[in-house]
């Protein structure tokens, strides 16, 4: 299984490090799963002009590569630009594309020519039958691995709802599939201001897309997120973020052994 998992932005160093020190030993403790470090150098997107958007990209990139050189993590962050993704790529292992730019053509040719996995978060506003030309855009400029994480869809105003048969159907045209957790209980939007959320729902989601059969797993988490700089109603709080993941893997491994190649089964007979 991927696990993708840090706090949402770059706030400051110390804090960065104490969550992927956290990640690190989630690495440690389950070698044969994939832990990949991510945090955001800009939150491009932010409700407000007056929010916390990031260091930067310079800034930003240093912290990043001090992490994978010093505890050995694969690191990920999203870009916003096209010219940002040769830059990023110097350091990020998967360059991740933010959902609400899951369709911007020039920003996903840039990440596929710069060689690495490009991660395409499914934008709110998309069936996941319409990520296959996302995909197919990263494709055919040269990517090599490409990946889709689900998200939820918009319901209404101030809230998302997730379709588990996202799942199955992207992994038809996508190498991996992944589930963000957080986000998926987020309220874009619904303090006014800034986007609400409720993680209390965040281990009955992860819960359900491994059963479905998600390659992987998407968290953000902060040692304390409502303090956090953005999106803390919705992030995981570091000191329970082991247990969940070590339950998670558990889940992962009884679903193997169960349900391995059922759909194919169901589907030729």
């Amino acid at each position: 299984m991927i696990v993708i998992a840090g706090p949402c932005v770059i706030e400051d160093k110390g804090t960065v490090f104490e969550v992927a020190r956290a990640v690190k030993e989630l690495q440690s403790l389950y070698p044969e799963h994939t832990f990949i470090f991510k945090a955001s150098f800009d939150k491009a997107n932010r409700s407000s002009l007056d929010s916390f958007r990031g260091p930067g990209l310079e800034r930003g990139l240093e912290v990043l590569k001090e992490v994978k050189e010093e505890l050995g993590l694969p690191v990920t962050t999203d870009i916003h630009e096209p010219w940002q993704a040769e830059k990023v790529a110097e350091v990020a292992d998967v360059i991740q594309i933010p959902a609400f730019l899951c369709r911007q053509t020039d920003l996903l040719v840039a990440a596929a020519g710069t060689g690495k996995t490009v991660n395409i978060k499914k934008g709110q506003f998309m069936a996941p039958w319409d990520m296959e030309n996302a995909v197919e855009k990263v494709r055919r400029s040269g990517g090599r691995e490409v990946w889709v994480t689900e998200r939820g869809t918009t319901f209404g105003y101030n809230n998302l709802v997730v379709d588990f048969r996202s799942i199955p159907v992207m992994e038809e045209f996508a190498d991996k599939v992944v589930f963000d957790a957080t986000h998926s209980v987020q309220r874009p939007g619904g303090l006014g201001r800034a986007s609400g959320g409720d993680r209390r729902f965040v281990p009955y989601l992860a819960r359900a897309a491994v059963a479905v059969g998600a390659d992987g797993l998407f968290f953000e988490t902060h040692p304390n997120p409502d303090k956090a700089l953005s999106d803390g109603p919705n992030m995981v709080p570091l000191n329970g973020f082991r247990e969940l993941i070590g339950k998670l893997i558990k889940l992962k491994s009884c679903v193997g052994e169960l349900f391995d190649g059922e759909g194919e089964d169901i589907q030729n007979r």
